[in-house]
């Protein structure tokens, strides 16, 4: 079952992201199983499988007489993968504004949506925002409380969104590299809007985390419809900077040819860098489904176990 544009709508009124989450994610799976990736291990496995070496003391015995297979018993404590979810917020992801779904409200409910289905699989998970800098910043674990802890702040983002907030990508990502455990799965929810001049800045932060021994998974969050392929009538608008406050009044057809080619130059050489650096680069556009979220999750777990 993949939620669309209005199933996600009739659960927001619900104002409940857990429910939102886990209708999400049990949709998903169902979806899965049904699927040519049905290979994909998204249930919880309550026993891994018993290795040379390891204590014989939570051998599970009753499983044995079943199988023939040695399982020892997993417990609370024990995680597969450690995962750094990181969220842009600045005022860039506000858009389009006035609507249901805007590029923050879907990074937010897709983040809240990848928790819920590593909590399900005991992993660990963190949380890290960022705009003009580091707000907030969590290690990984994969408590109850933790869980409870992240859903909170993404609820407070939901709930007080905060405006004219200008974006420092490459300032935070550097610093959000540096704090993040050794070997995790780190995943970026951005537009990637920075300025022109700080592109190579900008790279080096995603260097910089391929550096640091992680694997990146990067979500490109946009609105298709109208901010790639600039799909508006031919009439005239007044488009606003959401992060300076800038004004300009033209005719959409105006500058349409030069704004596409200079977008997918830009897009282009984002694509070329992240394969460079080994980062899987996702376009995550606001008005599809979420399996296009949790499907390069689950590739990139499997290959990392």
């Amino acid at each position: 079952m993949d939620l669309n544009a209005t199933q996600l709508s009739t659960l927001r009124r619900f104002d409940n992201l857990e429910l939102l989450a886990r209708q999400v994610v049990e949709g998903f799976i169902v979806g899965l199983h049904k699927s040519p990736f049905h290979g994909f291990s998204v249930e919880f496995a309550e026993h891994r499988l018993y290795n040379p070496g390891d204590s014989v003391k939570n051998l599970d015995w009753k499983v044995y007489a079943r199988s023939g297979r040695l399982y020892t018993k997993r417990y609370e404590e024990e995680t597969n993968l450690r995962c750094q979810v990181v969220i842009d917020s600045s005022s860039s992801m506000y858009y389009p504004e006035g609507t249901e779904n805007n590029k923050l409200q879907f990074s937010i409910m897709a983040s809240a949506a990848l928790i819920y289905l590593l909590k399900r699989q005991r992993d660990a998970f963190g949380l890290s925002l960022f705009a003009d800098e580091v707000e907030q910043h969590t290690p990984t674990r994969s408590t109850m409380v933790h869980y409870k802890l992240l859903f909170s702040y993404l609820e407070q983002m939901l709930q007080n969104p905060k405006r004219n907030r200008k974006t420092n990508a490459a300032k935070c990502l550097h610093e959000i590299a540096e704090n993040v455990h050794k070997r995790s799965l780190v995943v970026i929810f951005s537009d990637m809007m920075d300025n022109s001049n700080e592109q190579e800045e900008l790279f080096s932060a995603l260097q910089h985390l391929k550096y640091n021994k992680h694997e990146v998974i990067m979500f490109d969050v946009h609105d298709k419809e109208t901010e790639v392929d600039f799909d508006f009538e031919n009439r005239p608008y007044e488009f606003v900077d959401v992060e300076t406050g800038d004004k300009v009044k033209l005719q959409s057809n105006q500058v349409k040819d030069f704004y596409v080619e200079h977008l997918a130059k830009y897009r282009k050489n984002l694509a070329l860098r992240c394969t460079q650096y080994g980062i899987d680069l996702v376009e995550a556009d606001i008005r599809q489904d979420f399996t296009q979220i949790l499907i390069p999750y689950l590739t990139k777990r499997q290959k990392m176990m």
